[in-house]
């Protein structure tokens, strides 16, 4: 038992290599610390950086769409009042034309009142004539007709 005691106490302090190596393995692990902190500090350095580039592209391609859309919106805008513009004409034009034939028909119909009044009646007749034979040839006769 005695012996263990002197092979401990040679071992813990000895011939002081135990308490060099601790004390290496301590400032390693200091230097590895303030290693690990540096480099931990340069990473987030970096990711703010990166952040801030991100913000800033963010912006930089919201201020482009928005200047697109702008522009879409005002090409789409001066279309549609352009073709706004084709149209009202189209319809003042339309509408002249249909006032003038209007007035010449009604200085017809004022003009020659029984030549009118008997065209309408015969056009009316023959209606009614096309109409008959339409509905008379489209469905069958009823079994009571038959009867």
């Amino acid at each position: 038992m005695a012996d263990n005691d002197i092979d401990t106490a040679g071992r813990t302090s000895g011939n002081g290599k135990g308490t060099t190596s601790a004390a290496r393995n301590r400032a390693a692990a200091r230097r590895s610390a303030r290693a690990s902190g540096t480099s931990e500090a340069a990473m987030k350095k970096q990711i703010a950086e990166l952040k801030r580039e991100v913000s800033r592209l963010n912006r930089m391609l919201s201020d482009q769409a928005e200047e697109t859309a702008h522009g879409w919106y005002q090409s789409a805008a001066d279309r549609a009042s352009h073709l706004y513009s084709n149209a009202s004409g189209r319809a003042s034009r339309a509408a002249k034309q249909l006032r003038s034939q209007a007035h010449s028909v009604s200085e017809t119909v004022q003009q020659n009142p029984g030549t009118i009044s008997t065209a309408v009646a015969i056009g009316g007749l023959f209606g009614v004539l096309i109409g008959l034979a339409i509905a008379r040839s489209s469905q069958p006769e009823p079994h009571w007709f038959h009867r």
